[in-house]
């Protein structure tokens, strides 16, 4: 089960609102919809939480790229809505470089096996599996630690939380009881 909900700040303190995430696809969509929810261009936050296995933060400020910290990399990537946040900038990959090689590789048929033999055989043990994957996502926190701490929440104490992270978040940054009216 997920959560979702935006938090914009204006004048007179953060404004609340729970939003659907069926129509978002890719971070590009996210921010657009942050965006949508600003008010002349002040900070949004877009909080997305897997009950207790993992929590996302988007940053949108005004025009400036977005800003992403999620709770637990690994558990997010298996996650339709953790997909959208793990980009390949956010992993440290080159962007697209993943598709460009899978593209070749079908094209090309490069599996490293002739036509009709099977990838593995019994005798052999395949030594892949102790070579890291580069496309593994690493296991803990990944992205921007200080995407909160001007609001009032330092980077240590966002480390730390687990489970009812955005309530902790909202109450740190003064917008509990608003968030409390969309959850």
């Amino acid at each position: 089960m997920y959560f979702a909900a935006l938090l914009a700040r204006t004048e007179d303190g953060w404004e609340a609102s729970d939003t659907e995430l069926d129509d978002v696809e890719t971070l590009s969509d996210l921010t657009d919809l942050a965006r949508e929810a600003s008010v002349d261009e002040d900070t949004v936050l877009v909080f997305i939480e897997q009950e207790d296995a993992w929590f996302g933060v988007v940053r949108v400020d005004g025009e400036e790229d977005p800003r992403i910290f999620i709770s637990d990399a690994t558990a997010a990537s298996r996650s339709s809505y953790g997909e959208i946040l793990l980009t390949d900038e956010l992993l440290g990959r080159e962007p697209g470089a993943e598709d460009t090689i899978a593209a070749l590789e079908e094209l090309v048929g490069l599996d490293g096996t002739e036509d009709g033999e099977p990838e593995t055989t019994p005798d052999n043990d395949n030594d892949d599996d102790d070579e890291l994957d580069a496309d593994a996502v690493p296991a803990g926190p990944l992205g921007d630690t200080g995407v909160l701490a001007d609001l009032g929440l330092p980077e240590a104490e966002l480390l730390m939380l687990r489970t009812d992270a955005l309530v902790e978040i909202a109450d740190a940054l003064g917008a509990a009881e608003v968030l409390e009216t969309v959850r």
